[in-house]
């Protein structure tokens, strides 16, 4: 249930729209009365948290200029809703608590929050916190807060080259950016990105999954490794863990990895259970990776009919171990198949991948037809545009 009061006129420092939420109506009344004398704009009162799978706390952050939380009701569910309101937009968060705990309060200031209000009010104390979000609310541009970009590789199917693609999208992507950029391995248990790129960890992408709900920045920045290329790598376990993945660890993943680093690249392999994770929804662009086969035809289709109805625009289909003197006709009718073309073909170069698989060098460090073609999907991708040219008889395709 929520209702609305219309603020009256009185001295504030600007006009503000303002949400309260929390269950304890005795608390949020406090909250309430002490605003209702401030500011002339509009107030919202929720008696409940928004979960952060459904779309009111996108609405919240877009529509409210500032956001006041009761953190005391349920802490956990209070934090993840700050953590959801603050990913994408400047909209200024506040909680307020009986409870004073510092680890609390910087739990609080990492998820995002501006203010923390503490209970029985201080004189005065709501009202400097309201003029210091009205300055910001006024100096501040009307767009969303920059948050880094997702590109999630999804393969069709198991087998096809889908981690191979990732990581050296992942490091071509922080060479061509000159950006901070992070690669996930979220294909579990068995994913191979670290391996095929020459690097061991000490920890995995199983331990921010298991550890999500205190997941922060610098928890997470403890679990990475370093690549030569500058690309910070968070590994899947380097031996068998049986961990059952929630969407809800996977979305606290991505948000945090996305406010940390400026590209952020998810190997999903083919773990068709992730579906419907925020990881697509949220994706700046899903690259699909199959090959010509009846198996993959059959699940691309069902991933583009099914996953991707109304974000196609995000999707690009990539065609790997593509050899155009085979192919004859294939191509019209993946077209078919999937209603689209492939955007990308990715040259069938044995040699090339063998190579990277015997020295654990990524393939986009040296010089083939293979690494010329991820090359280009990276430039693309971080906008830095290269005139599109024929090298050996072979063209880089788009």
């Amino acid at each position: 249930m929520s209702s609305v009061t219309q603020i009256p006129d009185s001295v504030g420092a600007g006009v503000l729209s303002i949400a309260l939420i929390g269950p304890d109506g005795r608390r949020r009344q406090i909250i309430a009365n002490e605003v209702a004398g401030w500011a002339d704009g509009r107030i919202q009162e929720f008696s409940f948290y928004p979960t952060v799978e459904n779309e009111l706390p996108r609405m919240l952050a877009e529509n409210y200029d500032v956001v006041i939380v009761d953190l005391e009701s349920d802490p956990q569910q209070a934090l993840d809703l700050v953590e959801s309101l603050c990913v994408n937009t400047s909209t200024t968060v506040m909680v307020y608590s009986a409870q004073i705990d510092p680890a609390m309060v910087v739990r609080c200031m990492q998820a995002g929050a501006r203010e923390f209000i503490e209970l029985p009010l201080e004189p005065g104390v709501l009202v400097d916190a309201l003029v210091r979000a009205s300055v910001r609310h006024r100096g501040a541009p009307a767009t969303k807060r920059a948050v880094g970009k997702s590109y999630v590789f999804l393969g069709a199917k198991g087998g096809s080259g889908t981690t191979t693609l990732a990581c050296n999208f992942a490091v071509s992507l922080a060479i061509e950016s000159k950006q901070s950029t992070l690669l996930i391995d979220l294909d579990l248990p068995f994913g191979d990105a670290a391996l095929d790129i020459g690097i061991t960890a000490d920890y995995s992408t199983v331990n921010a999954l298991q550890d999500f709900e205190r997941l922060d920045s610098r928890l997470l920045d403890s679990f990475l490794v370093k690549h030569s290329s500058g690309l910070s790598v968070l590994a899947a376990p380097g031996r068998f863990i049986d961990c059952n993945v929630s969407n809800e660890a996977i979305e606290k993943l991505i948000a945090v990895a996305r406010r940390g680093f400026d590209n952020v690249v998810v190997d999903a392999g083919s773990s068709l259970d992730l579906a419907n994770a925020a990881l697509f929804k949220e994706a700046t662009m899903v690259y699909l990776i199959m090959q010509f086969g009846i198996p993959e035809l059959r699940n691309a289709n069902r991933l583009i009919s099914q996953l991707f109805p109304s974000h196609g625009a995000k999707l690009e289909v990539v065609l790997n171990r593509y050899t155009p003197a085979t192919m004859g006709n294939d191509e019209a009718q993946i077209t078919k198949a999937l209603g689209r073309s492939a955007q990308w073909r990715i040259p069938s170069d044995y040699a090339a991948v063998s190579q990277m698989q015997s020295t654990a060098t990524a393939l986009v460090l040296k010089d083939s037809r293979i690494a010329q073609v991820i090359q280009q999907m990276a430039r693309t991708a971080c906008g830095v545009t290269e005139v599109t040219e024929k090298k050996k008889g072979f063209r880089l395709f788009r």
